[in-house]
């Protein structure tokens, strides 16, 4: 007979369960208080270090926000919300190893291709209208570099947005946050900035021509340029 262990677990785990239980079933809804410390020791039988250790659990999950001095509320949880979840993780793992760094690009450019292809098969007139606008407020933030670069970024993010799925424009926003990290000042050298401008525009006008394979193209083409721009620094 195969023997099976009897693991025996935190207090702070078996609250956790509960809660996570009580979050999950929709007995407490985003916005509303969690119960106080004092009642939730009372419901359960613990004592106040199991409680404080599985709010802090919940809080480490985004599913809690706690205030000092005030009562832990339920958080709306969204796509934006987990993927943060592990930001710093991210930036730890990135920068601890290069072979990461040139996965993460690797990842963007797979996932960018797939993003642009969608745009040039579901935007409409507005859609183009934005990412025009958008590459126009990016000129004219020529010779300031951060906000350049936050322009650059909210162009990405705008073309993932057309995919009408939320999930989509926040892995974009997380990937590009990820990368900024690692950007180079090269963007700046020989007037490099004015090619990015001229291959946003190139992109737009494959997705307005409703031209996917050109869209692609012009997106890897423009990604594979700036790939140099990103890279772990001495």
């Amino acid at each position: 007979m195969q023997t099976e262990r009897i693991i025996r677990r935190k207090l702070s785990d078996e609250v956790l369960e509960r809660l996570l239980r009580i979050i999950s079933e929709g007995d407490l809804k985003p916005g509303d208080a969690m119960p106080s410390e004092r009642e939730l020791m009372e419901r359960f039988g613990v004592g106040r270090p199991a409680i404080r250790e599985a709010m802090q659990s919940l809080a480490n999950m985004g599913l809690v926000s706690i205030q000092h001095g005030e009562r832990a509320r339920v958080q709306e949880l969204t796509a934006q919300s987990i993927i943060r979840q592990v930001d710093q993780a991210a930036h730890i793992m990135l920068s601890r190893s290069s072979d990461s760094l040139e996965h993460l690009k690797a990842a963007r450019l797979f996932f960018e291709r797939g993003m642009v292809r969608e745009a040039a098969v579901k935007a409409g007139p507005e859609d183009v209208a934005r990412l025009r606008e958008a590459v126009e407020q990016q000129r004219a933030l020529l010779g300031k570099a951060d906000a350049f670069m936050a322009a650059d970024m909210r162009f990405h993010t705008e073309i993932a947005a057309i995919s009408g799925n939320p999930i989509f424009v926040s892995v974009s926003e997380a990937m590009l946050g990820w990368l900024k990290a690692y950007h180079t000042e090269l963007l700046l050298w020989a007037g490099k900035e004015n090619f990015t401008l001229a291959e946003h525009a190139g992109i737009v006008d494959a997705i307005e021509r409703r031209e996917p394979d050109a869209a692609e193209a012009a997106m890897v083409k423009h990604l594979e340029r700036s790939s140099a721009l990103y890279g772990l620094k001495a």
